[in-house]
């Protein structure tokens, strides 16, 4: 897969690319990410990539004729056509579901809008897809982006390896859309909180019921949207498990 980013500031980017998990996976050949700075397709001598909105208004609106030749660029230096995708405080939310299919893509292609945000001609001309991380609005696009990127690269194949658990995240199909419930580790007692003994029974069936009725109590309490009749059924019928603190 190669991830082309546009944006008008790739220095943010560049430390959490090369850190950790990202890095691991370009070091597999697994992800190309390249940056492609909005600052080189700028408007005359002074690069400018960015004007006043018509019809008034505060802030400052991207240029279509700065954006789209950046991502047309970006389609041009990869053989597959690339999924646009922009960022937008008006998007559709961002979601698992969105990041397991876009990992499946070839060639993604986030353009990081900035300022009041970017032409409209731009989005609809190179078909993009507007995106939002959440219902709150942050300075700029790049943030929004490596979230996105963050949550579609660790869903390729061989980047989490043996230890990774992307079928059991929240949100996943392998959770059947449900929160992933509450993790321990050792020690097993601390300051007189213990783990629940379900978990260190050694009983593997005891303990997928027991991870199960917790998951759906963490959904229940945090997030009932996400719960399907049959969750709620179960809740119904199993009780509560004592597990949440």
């Amino acid at each position: 897969m190669v991830i082309h980013v546009v944006t008008l500031f790739p220095e943010m980017m560049v430390g959490v690319f090369e850190t950790s998990m990202m890095k691991r996976a370009q070091d597999k050949a697994l992800v190309e990410l390249r940056l492609v700075p909005l600052r080189w397709f700028g408007v005359g001598p002074h690069r400018i990539t960015d004007d006043y909105p018509f019809g008034g208004g505060v802030g400052m609106v991207l240029r279509p004729d700065v954006v789209v030749p950046a991502v047309e660029w970006a389609m041009m230096h990869h053989a597959a056509p690339g999924k646009v995708v922009v960022t937008s405080a008006q998007g559709t939310p961002f979601n698992q579901r969105m990041a397991e299919a876009w990992s499946q893509c070839e060639h993604l292609i986030f353009v990081a809008g900035h300022y009041e945000g970017v032409d409209q001609r731009a989005v609809d001309l190179l078909q993009g897809e507007e995106v939002s991380v959440g219902d709150y609005v942050v300075t700029g696009g790049e943030l929004p982006v490596m979230i996105m990127v963050d949550a579609v690269v660790r869903l390729l194949p061989g980047v989490l390896g043996a230890r990774g658990g992307a079928l059991d995240d929240s949100f996943s199909d392998g959770l059947n859309g449900l929160l992933e419930g509450p993790q321990y580790t050792r020690p097993q007692s601390y300051r007189k909180r213990e783990v629940p003994q379900a978990l260190v029974s050694g009983n593997h069936a005891k303990v997928a019921e027991y991870k199960r009725k917790l998951r759906l109590e963490v959904t229940r309490a945090r997030r009932p949207d996400l719960l399907r009749e049959n969750d709620v059924n179960c809740l119904k019928k199993g009780g509560e498990t004592g597990g949440l603190h």
